[in-house]
């Protein structure tokens, strides 16, 4: 249900346990694997929070769980991302799909693992 939402809140847990205000970003499935990425890439200040405990809070399309943010490296994943925002997105136009596309947002791509 969360692969089809448009959008997804991502509440980042903080070192002392607390969960971050959430962040309204967009989710893309590629196979059985949801990722998301920061728009404005590793500088986001969601994205850097996530660097101290790589776990949070998602919640979307009814769903609410506890996850992990892994980190996706592998050219052939991030093409297939790709293929899902532009698939995904294509309505919202090139101004925001193109964004998520850049070398800038695929440095900061994540794959939520439910914990």
């Amino acid at each position: 249900m969360i692969g089809g939402a448009d959008e997804l809140r991502v509440s980042v847990q903080r070192a002392d346990g607390r969960l971050g205000n959430p962040v309204t970003i967009w989710v893309v499935r590629v196979g059985d694997d949801l990722y998301i990425r920061a728009y404005k890439g590793t500088d986001s200040p969601w994205y850097r929070g996530i660097e101290a405990t790589h776990t949070g809070h998602v919640e979307s399309g009814g769903v609410a769980t506890d996850v992990t943010f892994a980190d996706e490296a592998d050219p052939a994943v991030a093409e297939a991302i790709d293929g899902a925002y532009r698939g995904k997105y294509q309505s919202y136009g090139a101004s925001y799909v193109d964004p998520m596309l850049a070398a800038t947002a695929r440095a900061a791509t994540l794959k939520l693992v439910p914990r």
